[in-house]
């Protein structure tokens, strides 16, 4: 079967390989639609990152890995032991590997998995390819009226619901979000969906910004020319700073402003993965008692929150999707597009 593999910075090969076999207690899957994410592309320019040099504590792989962590499919066969799932089922999946023995396990908390990593980038195959098997509980069924290309954006649209999730927000929360690309986006459409109804985005790009007002959000700020930009977050907030702010930039100028932008006893949400350590002054926070949340991915709770708020009309994230291409045509229309045309795209999807 076809399968793209990782193997080292700016390195992915169309290889083929052969298909996995479907044992006890997993589901194999024919991948549909795939995304390629910010993750994607730091370990294409700069990795390996996720992508174990070493075999990992539970694949036991190490590169060449098959990439795609961002993908929907069809359930192709069933193992042993495997109940609520059938052949012919669409699905997302949950890419998360756990180890579920370490005490993160123990909690539910697998998104923090002492051990974890993802499928698509620590092994056990990926989206990018003709079949993946996983185990059974990382299925999780789409409802019939929603296609596999939506099914697609479920994995990016549940980082923003938990980072959401894991805020305080309220209907009446005044909010910033840092960053208006893909993740951005999904943190505007959960916020939009849990009733949040005071959203402003800081977002350099052009093209970004206007993404992120058609997906809902009421004030975009570009914090190059924005003359005196907590003054304005204040104006636009009744004087007093953002209730909440999401951090989906990871830029040292924007870990500053955004614990200057809160108002006393504001909460600081990060989202993003930081490239590198960055200067921080605790007074930010002490000086307004505010505090500085931080999460990572999703459980599997926030991806059954995002697939029934897709179900419900409560979230349409269709115009996230800027473009589809070929397996074939990963690395030139896929991960180079992504890096050298990001002003046109929001998520590009590999047809599989």
């Amino acid at each position: 079967m076809r399968a793209a593999r990782y193997y080292g910075k700016e390195d992915i090969r169309i290889e083929e390989i052969d298909e996995p076999v479907c044992k006890e207690g997993e589901v194999k899957i024919r991948p549909g639609y795939v995304g390629i994410c910010g993750t994607d592309l730091h370990e294409y320019l700069g990795g390996p990152n996720f992508a174990p040099l070493t075999p990992h504590p539970v694949t036991g792989e190490q590169i060449p890995v098959t990439f795609g962590h961002e993908f929907s499919g069809t359930v192709i066969e069933v193992g042993a032991g495997v109940t609520g799932i059938a052949v012919g089922q669409r699905a997302a999946i949950q890419p998360i590997i756990y180890d579920r023995t370490c005490a993160a396990c123990h909690r539910g908390l697998h998104n923090i998995c002492y051990n974890g990593g993802f499928v698509g980038l620590s092994g056990w195959g990926g989206g990018l390819s003709d079949a993946v098997t996983v185990p059974a509980d990382y299925v999780l069924p789409l409802p019939d009226h929603v296609p596999l290309d939506i099914g697609a954006l479920v994995e990016p649209l549940s980082v923003g619901w938990h980072a959401v999730a894991q805020s305080p927000l309220t209907p009446s929360s005044h909010v910033l979000i840092l960053g208006g690309g893909p993740i951005g986006i999904a943190v505007i459409l959960a916020l939009r969906a849990r009733g949040c109804s005071s959203i402003i985005v800081s977002e350099p790009s052009a093209s970004r910004q206007a993404s992120a007002r058609r997906f809902g959000a009421d004030h975009i700020l570009d914090p190059r020319t924005e003359p005196d930009f907590l003054s304005t977050v204040r104006a636009l907030t009744g004087g007093e700073g953002v209730d909440i702010v999401f951090d989906c930039a990871g830029v040292a100028v924007g870990l500053e402003a955004a614990c200057q932008a809160i108002k006393v006893r504001g909460t600081v949400v990060n989202v993003a993965i930081w490239e590198r350590a960055v200067p921080f002054n605790p007074n930010w926070l002490v000086f307004r008692e505010g505090k500085y949340v931080a999460c990572l991915a999703y459980v599997r709770q926030d991806f059954e929150d995002v697939i029934q708020a897709i179900a419900s009309g409560a979230m349409q994230p269709g115009e996230m999707i800027t473009g589809k291409i070929r397996l074939e045509d990963v690395v030139e229309e896929g991960f180079k597009a992504l890096i050298t045309e990001k002003e046109k795209h929001v998520k590009i999807l590999v047809q599989i």
